[in-house]
């Protein structure tokens, strides 16, 4: 298998653009706040468990339960990323707009997320109570932004490496993967301001395994400084993924020690956002990296003090 030569060190978070206050709703998160977003897939054939929260009454069961469990986003998607069966834009939000104006209802200060590559979903979406438009897909309906912009709200602008949605990369090649990842988020996030999104409501994301091998997202990870370096909040999307499964040989469902590895190493080099399945497990692990740090002190410290 071709892959990218190892490259070295990344450049230190503490050598780039100060990382600013993010606006997502009502909320005002700061640099050092490490916030997970919990994933709730309204589809029948999710790779993670699927089915688990298609009906309904289970998907807002599993809203109740990561909320609990410390969730200060909820990302709600109706279209799997992998390829299958057709969902077109009218079924897409009928799968999640009513479901959003449900959760908007019963959780009015939380952040609601809508994982969505598709304008017209994304409008229905934010007029039913999403805060946060979730493009995986590398901006590939180039009117998003202005639908973030008309309803405020916010963008995560990825990179996919061109891929169209819902295909998966085929010996995909770049000269440098991180470069090509900064060049195509800075060019999102930059049209996304041009056309009135707020700058301090606009994320971005390398989006590990999309447009990637494994090789590369293991780099991305490896140099995540460069992007967190940017000044742009970084959102990573890591959990249970592919590359995680190929490095440890393991399968899906063996994946949440290196889930929870790949997430701590992100955190550590300054990502602020974390797309997670185990939201209780990557809450744990999120406020280890921020006690080590420095941020928040530890829940509870009488050991060798009594």
């Amino acid at each position: 298998m071709q892959h990218d030569a190892l490259p070295s060190a990344g450049t230190p978070q503490s050598a780039g653009t100060p990382q600013s206050l993010l606006r997502l709703g009502q909320h005002s998160f700061g640099p050092r706040q490490l916030l997970v977003m919990a994933i709730v897939n309204r589809t029948p054939d999710s790779f993670f468990r699927p089915g688990d929260t298609w009906d309904e009454p289970a998907a807002m069961e599993r809203v109740h339960q990561v909320v609990a469990e410390g969730a200060h986003i909820v990302d709600i998607g109706g279209v799997p990323a992998a390829p299958g069966q057709d969902v077109d834009v009218p079924e897409e939000i009928g799968r999640t707009a009513g479901f959003i104006a449900a959760v908007r209802a019963a959780y009015p200060d939380l952040v609601i997320s809508s994982d969505t590559w598709r304008h017209e979903v994304a409008r229905e979406a934010c007029a039913a109570g999403a805060d946060l438009i979730n493009d995986s897909w590398g901006g590939w309906d180039a009117a998003l932004p202005e639908v973030a912009a008309e309803f405020g709200a916010g963008l995560v602008c990825s990179h996919a490496g061109g891929q169209a949605p819902r295909t998966r990369p085929f010996r995909v090649s770049y000269p440098d993967v991180v470069a090509d990842v900064l060049a195509h988020t800075g060019k999102l996030a930059a049209r996304a301001v041009e056309a009135g999104v707020d700058p301090e409501r606009i994320v971005v994301d390398a989006a590990h395994d999309f447009g990637k091998n494994t090789w590369h997202s293991l780099e991305v990870t490896r140099r995540l400084a460069e992007m967190t370096a940017t000044g742009w909040p970084v959102l990573v999307s890591v959990s249970n993924k592919d590359f995680i499964g190929e490095t440890l040989d393991v399968p899906l469902p063996d994946r949440l020690a290196g889930t929870l590895a790949t997430t701590s190493i992100c955190a550590w080099q300054g990502a602020r956002i974390f797309r997670a399945h185990h939201v209780l497990q990557t809450r744990q692990a999120l406020d280890m990296v921020s006690a080590i740090r420095g941020d928040q002190p530890p829940a509870r410290a009488v050991r060798g003090l009594a």
